[in-house]
């Protein structure tokens, strides 16, 4: 529709009319059963004539489903305004990629946004407009359960991923292969105290803008449509109301024109907050504030009109919220064909297309923790004991793949069957995944649609005794351990991130019996793994990988895939260590370099500051050694760019992957710097003796932070720059920026 028809559309309709083009309601208020309404309708509090001028649908997919919604709507609808149909497709729809947390891994923004393309085909085929994805919060503190839907710790990284994920979704908005992206959770919201969901932000203006906001800056930049705002507070103002945050940075200083909704009744909860006396207030703060979308309450529907009555907000804030969703419409082309692309058959080979892509990402998210003498690869006709409860399971998929097509997984058992033989594979779950079900709850139990049933005592014992035997006849013994899926992902916060003890029963047990042990991990976050550590030989990182995780977790564990994940979210060595991350601010009393004695430092009794398994590390089948990190300059100026060679040899005895990795730290600034920071990565391949230079463009721009007189911009002085296989590099070499 050409934008003047838009205006008119605009101009003509009513104020009920543009208010419920503001209103997002769930699937069961557009059923045709009037009796099924009542229910829903009257449990939100919404009336009867607003369900009708509904702007966009939550969480309804399906081609019949979404046609069949989308036609009776437009035949009621007095101005034929196509509803817009908005999901969870977080990392995947029926073709399910590895959680974000595990992809980031892979350190090739390209290849996710490859695979985020073939997500939006596949979703777009099957009614999707808008994906509530990516999100881009940066977390460290390994109990918040969303850890699973970020890529990590490092602005730089998620910044770049913020990116590739934008760009795979949206295309060039192509019917049947694109729909719009929805950045979220706007802003900080990875950053909630003690790692609790929903729970507050308190950070100053400087961390918010260095460390959080790069990504969601970034998603902007590459044209997501639409951002969601967080549930916390920034500056103690809810971000559902937080002006600074949605007009002046957003809007203003980032330029952003598209849409902004609420999360999941965020509206709704700024009178929980304590901000608004009551719904009427909520709202008040809500549309004056910017947000355009009001996700799952009656606080738009309800109180705006009364606002607009009583002249506390003026018509042109609704004008101009409808305006951006009705573009938003009009630029998905759903005015023209609201069905566009949503009835293409899929064909055999995009099918196996993308199978192929997910299971090239599966392999390269893999993180090799532990490689004890090499235990890993296993030879193909070796006797393995495959044992776990992960080791004949198709819950590889995490939480939030809530679309997942688990007909097309496979297990590890069947995967390691085909690779390997069935006459060399000997499986037994070995014990419960949890010590106790009941702890999921109603929700986990209606989530994973059945209910989890503990093994009785003397089923224990004979799976027990099973695992025994089979460990005891086999040459090396494969443990499938991990989180349960429920115990990550939204609402997933944990005080305790080791394993089940359960779990860690049978793997002391089995270690007992002398047989090599290699630990294959499941699971949506770091986990504490001290005291597991030692009685594993090897130790693979597998995360939730998703449809071909199983496939290529047998391609690694006997040798035909190089492993060469690197690892974006510090592993703590305990608890009571977190948030533990490689680019933590400079003390006054560095434990590395302070005179004081050694009591009077800043570190633990009991623990070391290191985390046990740090940022960017990850092993191969083969080595890989650093030198010659040479700069071609020593000065550089304001308007230059530094050129930073490093030579890197593969020194083992097969091809592998190497994950190149260029660190900065700014020696003496306006305000405390951290100790190393991401500046750029490559990603090469080496053969064995193979030698290769590798060079990398540091530009001033890369140089910049927020000073203390809060501006964006490098200083002169003394930098240092690191290169090498992960961010405990000690490889590094000294540059002096000048200012003129």
């Amino acid at each position: 529709m050409r934008e003047e028809k838009l205006k008119e559309l605009l101009v003509g309709l009513t104020l009920k009319e543009k208010i419920g083009q503001l209103i997002q309601l769930s699937g069961e208020f557009f059923t045709q059963d009037k009796a099924l309404l009542v229910g829903p309708q009257e449990k939100l509090g919404i009336a009867k004539d607003m369900v009708s001028f509904t702007g966009s649908v939550l969480n309804v997919l399906g081609k019949e489903k979404v046609i069949d919604i989308q036609k009776k709507y437009l035949e009621q609808s007095r101005h034929k305004i196509p509803l817009l149909f908005m999901a969870d497709i977080i990392y995947g729809y029926k073709t399910v990629y590895p959680i974000p947390l595990a992809f980031g891994c892979t350190f090739e923004p390209d290849l996710i946004q490859k695979a985020y393309h073939e997500t939006a085909k596949e979703a777009a085929k099957d009614g999707a407009n808008v994906t509530f994805a990516p999100m881009v919060d940066l977390v460290r503190d390994a109990r918040w359960g969303r850890c699973m839907e970020s890529t990590g710790e490092d602005p730089y990284l998620n910044a770049a991923f913020a990116r590739a994920m934008v760009k795979g979704f949206q295309g060039d908005f192509t019917p049947g292969e694109s729909i719009a992206s929805c950045v979220k959770h706007f802003a900080g919201y990875g950053a909630g105290e003690a790692g609790r969901e929903y729970n507050t932000v308190d950070m100053s203006e400087r961390r918010l803008r260095q460390e959080q906001l790069p990504s969601y800056k970034a998603a902007v930049d590459a044209g997501c449509e639409l951002v969601m705002t967080s549930f916390n507070t920034i500056d103690e103002i809810p971000a559902t109301a937080n002006e600074w945050l949605l007009k002046d940075v957003l809007r203003e200083e980032w330029g952003f024109d598209g849409v902004i909704i609420t999360d999941y009744a965020a509206i709704a909860e700024l009178v929980a907050h304590g901000i608004a006396e009551d719904e009427k207030e909520a709202s008040y703060l809500a549309i004056k504030a910017g947000v355009d979308i009001d996700m799952k309450t009656a606080c738009y529907a309800n109180q705006l009109e009364p606002l607009i009555e009583e002249e506390k907000i003026n018509i042109q804030a609704i004008d101009q919220a409808v305006w951006r969703i009705l573009k938003l419409k009009n630029k998905l082309g759903l005015f023209e064909n609201p069905f566009a692309g949503i009835e293409t058959e899929e064909a055999d080979s995009d099918l196996k297309r993308k199978h192929e892509i997910a299971k090239e990402v599966a392999s390269k998210s893999c993180v090799l923790l532990k490689n004890q003498n090499h235990v890993l690869p296993l030879r193909k006709e070796q006797k393995v004991a495959l044992i776990g409860p992960y080791a004949d399971s198709k819950d590889l998929v995490g939480l939030w793949a809530i679309h997942a097509d688990r007909s097309k997984s496979v297990t590890l058992k069947e995967a390691f069957e085909q690779v390997a033989g069935t006459e060399n594979i000997s499986y037994t779950k070995g014990c419960d995944l949890l010590d106790d079900y009941t702890s999921l709850g109603d929700f986990g139990n209606s989530f994973m649609g059945k209910k989890a049933q503990q093994m009785t005592e003397t089923e224990a014992k004979e799976e027990l005794n099973k695992a025994l035997m089979f460990s005891s006849k086999a040459d090396v013994v494969v443990l499938a351990l991990g989180e349960h899926m429920m115990q990550s992902g939204e609402a997933g916060s944990r005080t305790d991130i080791t394993l089940p003890s359960i779990q860690k029963d049978l793997l002391r047990k089995i270690s007992e019996t002398g047989k090599p042990i290699v630990l294959i991990l499941f699971n949506g976050r770091p986990l504490v793994l001290k005291k597991e550590e030692p009685y594993a030989n090897a130790i693979l990182e597998a995360w939730f990988p998703g449809t071909e995780g199983a496939n290529a977790i047998a391609d690694i564990i006997f040798g035909d895939i190089n492993p060469s994940g690197k690892l974006t979210m510090s592993f703590p060595y305990a608890i009571g260590q977190i948030p533990v991350y490689y680019s933590a601010f400079q003390t006054g009393r560095p434990v590395s370099t302070s005179t004081h004695s050694q009591r009077f430092m800043s570190k633990y009794l009991d623990c070391q500051n290191d985390p046990f398994y740090c940022f960017g590390y990850g092993l191969s089948y083969t080595t890989f050694e650093y030198k010659n990190l040479i700069l071609d300059k020593t000065i550089i100026k304001a308007d230059e760019t530094l050129k930073v060679t490093v030579e890197v040899t593969n020194t083992g005895t097969s091809t592998g992957e190497e994950t190149v990795q260029l660190y900065i730290r700014d020696i003496a600034a306006s305000v405390v710097r951290p100790v190393k920071e991401l500046k750029d990565f490559k990603k090469i391949t080496l053969k064995p003796n193979e030698t290769q230079a590798v060079t990398f463009a540091l530009t001033v721009e890369k140089l910049k932070f927020y000073t203390k007189d809060m501006e964006y911009k490098a200083e002169e002085g003394r930098f240092e720059v690191f290169a090498g296989g992960n961010s405990m590099t000690t490889l590094k070499a000294d540059f002096y920026l000048k200012s003129e």
